[in-house]
């Protein structure tokens, strides 16, 4: 193994030599201690082998082009900055933390007051001394403006410096040392300078503007090959060995995979859809796949597609496609795919799979190709739990370079989500781009050498589509290739979404002066704003704006009739009775877990046993939630299954509105913003079915959950409390004239539909405006107030090349854990919290009886065992905002946590922090004024307790 060292490095001094960077915190190592010249000699290395090795073409090339030497300039400054990345630790503000190793450095030399160093050197943290020390240095070697480099080092621990800090540490000269503290880093500093062969090019790196998305990559290359010569287990700490054999053997203890690299397609699309998919016999790719294959192939890169297609066009898989296609055009070596729950993404997690297994790769027994699943119960998904211990084969035969498939376990650690090659998570993770927190470059690093894809891109409110815009800039900048698909994208927020990723790629547009005054102002997305088209695929051009291309349908059009129907349970009992005589399936979606369970009890009574009545809804434990999802797919998906009953009814929450193949014969829906009624519309006579009972064989909407006999029509408290009571309006006033008679034409009415509701001009009837105008005007002052709030904790925009990532994160959320991270970026008045559900016993808690493996004892005293504490993390239960809400949550988690001491769960990875709420064996519990009912089959139903 070849670390590319310079045999003309100088001999370092025995001071230099003495200044310590590690001590041995377990115990194990046999001298107690690192010195620092030889940490920074294997981070050095291992940053070398990290260009070589791991990181892809895409993010090599997004370095090497801001550099005079391209891809060997871009090399040598990454090892030159990870081998000086500690430099700050060669200070008495660091040196002071280890008494006997300081006294050491002071025998040559190095000495300081040690009073006046434990008064003052929490101003100067090792990182932000670093930044100082190179940037001074790097002005003795006549640079203008070093600074855009010294970040670097600065935020080599996951937050850049800011300009209060640097101050801290320029005020206070004793933090860095004196004149033999000065000769040694400058001696570490230039031997590493001439190790990494550096020395002959810092002239000319004199003067390059960095551009922030470099600074950050730069960064989060030099963050992991520190993590990775901090540890012990690939890096003991010795005295003896060179630094070649400790290079070969930490990198074989690693043993990170090798990116990705797409072969050449097959000849045409039809062969490209029959090696990467399991299409059905005889099945031929859609005109929309096959208009986003040909857009792949020549679209600008890097660039931004949109897709916008009727539910059921195989929009996933013509993205995945798409993802092959670019990643080999712009170098990326895989790609994220994010979704806006984690039932979504674990049902994408599967057919990642499935391509997976199909996907060639040029270099043939490359190794395991690494894949994650990222959310916050990943692990409880049994795909990605198998890989976590397993590969799975590969269906690519040898010649053709497939790889198995696994999880890597050092990618697989915290705060490590984006580094895995391909991965499948909640649209959350891909938020955090724009959220201001520690480690952020991490993420930034991930996503910078992967092709993008943005699932439902419809299903993200004002407050989330700042963080996407935001995160979309940066992606712009980084050059990642974006894929966006949406049934019911509006209009406008095409156009928002093309121009926030312009603005990344291209560079903000510049400032209007005086001398534009008078001027007509060009917008070049105003087109994208009025496009009526589709199905529609929208791509980036070489300039702003963008191009849009119709493409025709698939011809499984249907024509959906609508009617009104009073919110009034009866009324629903006798329409499900009527229409349900002869036997069929119906869907009936509420917009409220209240409503759901309240609706399924009334038809349970008035339908009786002939028609069973179903509930689907987010609050059910986890593994509850998983099984009720299994089984919705297996009873009413597609044709071909003989589990689909002669008669019964779902009733359902919007968990029935996304990437679930469902099939119903009967719709019944509460009023809701327009592009999800055309959701829920998706899910009604989704296939051809030659069964379907005569009184079902049209297909029919019927809409309710408002008054209708009022002007404007007034939605039930429990969506006005959900959804904008403007955007409902809207809703219920462009489908009108479909209430009134005119069918609803999937998908040829599907845009304008969506694009006349999220439109600016007046819809309804006159007498409905004072109401829409009142609604909008409140709607505007809460959008504008969402923004702001949103902006609190949103990173800045990118800066013009040259402006250092100093202050990038300050005021941001720190180094939050993921849930409190995704508070951040999800807009809600109340926390989200999430208990473990265990059944009380005469013998303690138990696991619930109904699930597999369930009545086992869960000790308390003790940590669980073997393999309960993955079963006990399985049983997580969401508790609703009524719970959580600020008045009252303090006192819900305060008597949960009263009821059981939990330190012995605390060392336990799937147990740690958790809450329990244990149940009586009849199902009911009494929390802090609520009392609660779980049932495997209803979910969970809470009650304000009667004083």
């Amino acid at each position: 193994m070849n670390a590319r060292v310079s045999a003309d490095a100088p001999t370092l001094g025995v001071a230099a030599r003495a200044v310590w960077g590690k001590t041995d915190r377990r115990g194990t190592s046999p001298v107690g201690w690192l010195p620092l010249w030889r940490h920074l000699a294997d981070t050095a290395d291992v940053a070398g082998q990290l260009w070589d090795h791991w990181l892809g073409r895409a993010a090599r090339h997004r370095i090497a082009d801001e550099l005079p030497g391209a891809e060997a300039d871009a090399r040598t400054l990454l090892v030159w900055l990870a081998g000086i990345h500690d430099i700050g630790k060669a200070t008495p503000a660091f040196a002071y933390q280890a008494y006997n190793l300081a006294e050491r450095m002071r025998d040559h030399g190095l000495g300081y007051q040690r009073d006046l160093i434990k008064a003052d050197r929490r101003y100067a943290p090792h990182a932000t001394a670093g930044h100082v020390l190179l940037a001074d240095w790097l002005h003795q070697q006549d640079w203008t403006d070093p600074h855009p480099f010294a970040v670097v080092v600065g935020g080599h621990h996951g937050v850049p410096p800011t300009d209060m800090g640097l101050r801290d540490v320029r005020v206070r000269p004793h933090l860095l040392g004196g004149p033999a503290w000065q000769h040694v880093q400058h001696e570490l500093l230039t031997w590493m300078t001439q190790r990494s062969r550096a020395g002959d090019r810092l002239a000319d790196w004199n003067g390059v503007a960095l551009s922030q998305p470099v600074q950050a990559l730069l960064t989060g290359l030099v963050i992991v090959a520190d993590w990775i010569a901090s540890n012990e287990n690939y890096f003991p700490y010795l005295l003896t060995g060179s630094d070649e054999d400790r290079l070969r053997t930490g990198w074989e203890l690693v043993d990170l995979p090798v990116p990705w690299r797409p072969t050449a397609p097959p000849a045409n699309v039809d062969e490209l859809f029959r090696a990467r998919f399991a299409l059905p016999t005889g099945a031929t790719p859609r005109p929309v796949q096959r208009t986003v294959v040909d857009l792949a192939e020549t679209m600008p890169t890097p660039g931004m597609m949109i897709v916008e297609a009727a539910m059921g066009e195989g929009k996933t898989e013509a993205a995945l496609a798409a993802v092959e296609i670019l990643a080999r055009r712009t170098g990326a070596s895989g790609c994220y795919l994010a979704l806006p729950t984690r039932a979504t993404s674990d049902a994408m997690f599967g057919r990642m799979l499935s391509w997976l297994r199909r996907l060639p790769d040029t270099q043939v027994g490359r190794g395991d190709r690494d894949v994650r699943l990222a959310h916050g119960k990943a692990a409880l998904n049994p795909d990605y739990d198998h890989l976590r211990t397993t590969s799975l084969p590969s269906g690519i035969g040898e010649d053709a370079g497939g790889a198995d498939i696994g999880v890597h376990r050092w990618l697989a650690g915290t705060k490590r989500t984006m580094l895995s090659s391909f991965v499948v998570g909640t649209i959350d993770q891909l938020l955090f781009a724009a959220l201001r927190s520690k480690h952020l470059v991490l993420r930034h690093l991930g996503l910078a050498g992967k092709v993008v894809v943005i699932d439902e891109a419809h299903a993200y409110d004002v407050y989330m589509g700042r963080f996407l815009d935001r995160a979309l800039e940066w992606l712009g900048a980084y050059g990642v290739p974006v894929v966006v698909l949406s049934a019911t994208l509006p209009a406008h927020r095409r156009a928002e979404l093309m121009k926030a990723y312009d603005d990344g790629r291209l560079g903000p547009p510049p400032p209007l002066t005086w001398r534009d005054r008078g001027r007509p102002q060009v917008d070049p997305y105003a087109a994208l704003r009025s496009d009526l088209r589709y199905p529609l695929v929208t791509v980036s051009t070489d300039q702003r704006g963008a191009a849009a291309i119709s493409c025709g349908d698939s011809g499984r059009g249907i024509d959906v009739t609508l009617r009104r129907l009073p919110d009034d349970l009866p009324a629903l009992v006798d329409l499900l009775r009527d229409r349900l005589a002869e036997g069929g399936c119906a869907l009936v979606v509420r917009n409220t877990v209240a409503r759901v369970q309240e609706t399924a009890a009334v038809l349970r009574a008035a339908l009786g046993p002939d028609t069973p009545v179903s509930v689907a809804h987010s609050r059910f434990m986890a593994v509850d939630r998983a099984a009720k999802d299994r089984w919705l797919r297996d009873t009413f998906g597609p044709p071909g299954s003989n589990n689909r009953p002669h008669r019964h009814v779902v009733v359902a929450s919007q968990v029935a509105e996304q990437s679930l193949d469902i099939d119903f014969d009967l719709l019944v829906t509460d009023l809701a913003p327009v592009d999800l009624v055309l959701q829920r519309i998706g899910r009604l006579h989704r296939h051809p079915r030659a069964d379907r009972p005569a009184r079902l064989t049209e297909a029919t909407c019927w809409i309710t959950g408002a008054d209708w006999s009022v002007e404007p029509p007034q939605p039930v408290t429990g969506s006005r409390r959900v959804y904008q009571p403007a955007t409902l309006l809207r809703s219920a006033a462009v489908l009108l004239p479909h209430l009134d008679g005119m069918p609803v034409r999937l998908p040829h009415d599907i845009s304008p539909i969506t694009q006349t509701a999220y439109g600016d001009a007046p819809v309804g009837p006159e007498s409905w405006q004072p109401s829409i105008v009142e609604a909008e005007t409140k709607q505007r002052d809460e959008i504008a107030s969402k923004e702001s709030k949103a902006d609190s904790f949103r990173l800045a925009g990118v800066a013009e090349p040259g402006v250092p990532l100093i202050g990038w994160l300050s005021g941001g959320v720190g180094d939050a854990e993921e849930r409190v991270a995704q508070g951040h970026v999800r807009d809600t008045d109340a926390d989200s919290l999430e208990v473990l559900l265990l059944v009380r016993s005469p013998q303690g808690l138990t696991l619930p009886p109904w699930i597999d493996g369930g009545g086992v004892l869960v000790p308390t005293s003790s940590p669980p065992r073997r393999s309960l504490p993955r079963m006990i993390a399985r049983c997580t239960l969401p508790l609703p905002r009524a719970m959580t809400a600020a008045d009252v949550v303090d006192e819900v988690i305060a008597e949960l946590e009263q009821r059981h001491d939990l330190r012995a769960w605390q060392d336990s990875p799937w147990l740690a922090g958790e809450v329990v709420l244990d149940i009586n064996t009849d199902g009911t519990a009494s929390v802090a004024g609520f009392d609660l009912h779980y049932d495997p089959d209803e979910g969970l139903r809470t009650t304000r307790a009667t004083p």
